[in-house]
């Protein structure tokens, strides 16, 4: 049998005669195959239902962190007796030991004993309100609760209103704030303990618990209001309706403890949020103890809720519209979304509070009235668009 003789010259593979030849095997190089070489492409787009990238997390901080600065510098400074930001800063810097000047008395006093109190006491109870907001839609897995539904609100504004009424003075001139507190943490437990079942509670039988303990409550405040006298029914309309003209730096002091313990327990449970919008069943199966998660973070919203109410009477639509915007701009991730409600509320508040002082000078509009006046339509606005995006309600 004939046997192949090679040829290295480069033109194929020679055999004898009859068979067709052979590819060469050193043929001459061709031009590489480009098309599979290259990487492939990379989108920077995030999947679809995926998490937004963080620096979008990031951005939105700065900036609230910017905003909530510049506003502060301009609330403390605006008012019936204005004083320049250059003044402010020196008198900060004075106070700090960096330089910079005294204002003269008058502008000493009004900076530091009327509107830096006022200020402060802004952010920590719209932070309070803010921070509160977003573990109560987390905890309830809806964008549309607030801490008012399981009766913090309500149950803090009977202690208030009854101090009043029956004019208690065994704290001083901190009775009507002690008895908010008391009572509206009471309330919260007290709503807890009845919807329980089985060692466990359901969301559905909290809210409805909540909204029975709402209507007792207001028909407790209608029953102290009716043997209130004249100037007590204005103190508690004056309560009710929501202020911060009232603060002091002892009242800052009062409700920092419960806001700074509430605002650092609150970003540690980010994660198990997360894991519990996919469901309690799943969020088991991850590890989460749903019933604990719960009990621990209502405690947390009727600490931040009830001193937020304590001394500043209600002030609605903060825990409820603030999430609710910073989840239509980053998601419902709750690493974000809840430090990012703090941040938002005490802007709102800040903005609120600044506004009420000036825009009808020299009377002072009640805070709880223009958050809500403001509040409500704006967020039956974002429940249109909701809609009209979802065509219908999901």
């Amino acid at each position: 049998m004939p046997t192949p003789m090679t040829d290295t010259s480069g033109e194929g593979t020679r055999t004898s005669p009859g068979e067709p030849p052979t590819p060469a095997t050193t043929s001459a190089p061709t031009a590489p195959d480009t098309a599979t070489r290259q990487p492939p492409a990379t989108s920077t787009e995030p999947p679809a239902g995926q998490p937004p990238a963080r620096p979008r997390a990031y951005v939105l901080t700065a900036s609230l962190l910017l905003a909530l600065l510049l506003l502060s510098l301009l609330s403390a400074g605006l008012g019936a007796y204005d004083i320049p930001l250059g003044d402010i800063l020196a008198s900060f810097q004075h106070r700090l030991g960096l330089g910079g000047r005294s204002l003269d008395r008058v502008g000493e006093s009004v900076l530091w004993n009327v509107r830096l109190p006022r200020v402060v006491l802004a952010l920590l109870v719209g932070a309070s309100l803010g921070c509160a907001g977003a573990l109560m839609q987390g905890v309830f897995g809806n964008p549309l609760a607030e801490p008012g539904v399981i009766g913090i609100s309500a149950g803090a504004a009977v202690g208030a209103v009854a101090a009043i009424a029956l004019g208690l003075s065994f704290f001083g001139n901190w009775t009507v704030t002690v008895c908010a507190f008391v009572t509206g943490l009471a309330t919260v437990l007290l709503v807890y303990a009845m919807s329980r079942s089985g060692g466990r509670t359901e969301v559905v039988t909290l809210i409805l618990t909540g909204i029975a303990v709402n209507a007792f409550a207001g028909a407790l405040i209608g029953l102290f209001i009716f043997f209130a006298d004249n100037a007590q029914i204005t103190q508690i309309t004056f309560w009710q309706l929501g202020s911060l003209s009232q603060a002091t730096w002892p009242k800052v002091l009062a409700v920092l403890p419960c806001a700074l313990v509430g605002l650092a327990i609150a970003p540690l449970y980010a994660r198990k949020l997360d894991l519990l919008t996919l469901g309690e069943r799943p969020a088991r199966h991850l590890g989460v103890d749903v019933e604990r998660l719960r009990i621990v973070l209502v405690l947390v919203v009727a600490l931040l809720t009830a001193a937020a109410v304590a001394v500043a009477g209600i002030v609605s639509f903060v825990g409820l519209l603030v999430p609710h915007l910073l989840r239509m701009a980053n998601g419902p991730g709750h690493r974000f979304l809840v430090p990012g409600s703090a941040l938002g509320g005490a802007l709102v508040l800040v903005a609120g509070d600044l506004a009420a002082r000036t825009v009808a000078e020299p009377a002072e509009l009640p805070l709880g009235v223009l958050t809500a006046l403001f509040g409500s339509p704006f967020f039956f606005a974002l429940l249109r668009r909701t809609r009209r995006r979802q065509g219908g309600w999901a």
